[in-house]
């Protein structure tokens, strides 16, 4: 029986591409601005277009990752596995938290609807 496991938020995933198709359009209306363009409302256009298409593209892939806890160790998509006592650091970045291997690997858990919870369920198993 795994000790934990977490999974991607639908929520917290569509709400950080709200966000960052935000910040693309801003970006993108800036750029086309400084270039002199008169049609600086397309940088709008051009920036959430990118982001709607790659939020759905890769919305198969994100809603199925999975991290699960279980004998001493950290399992996640594609395989990836991190031993609990190997983990030098656990912290969030906006809706994801990092891990940090003693060894200096790095592994994301992605759009995580609350990640304080999710790093102390990992501290917790550490102990």
């Amino acid at each position: 029986m795994p000790d934990a496991i977490f999974i991607t938020d639908r929520s917290t995933y569509v709400q950080s591409h709200i966000r960052l198709a935000a910040i693309c359009m801003a970006v993108a209306m800036a750029v086309l601005w400084l270039m002199g363009d008169p049609n600086i409302w397309t940088g709008a256009i051009a920036g959430l277009g990118a982001i709607a298409l790659r939020g759905f593209y890769l919305a198969s892939e994100e809603m199925a990752a999975k991290w699960v806890i279980e004998d001493g160790q950290l399992t996640g998509p594609r395989g990836r596995q991190v031993q609990l006592d190997q983990i030098e650091k656990v912290r969030s970045m906006g809706s994801f938290v990092q891990i940090i291997t003693r060894s200096g690997d790095k592994h994301l858990i992605k759009y995580q609807a609350n990640p304080a919870d999710t790093i102390a369920a990992i501290e917790r198993a550490r102990q």
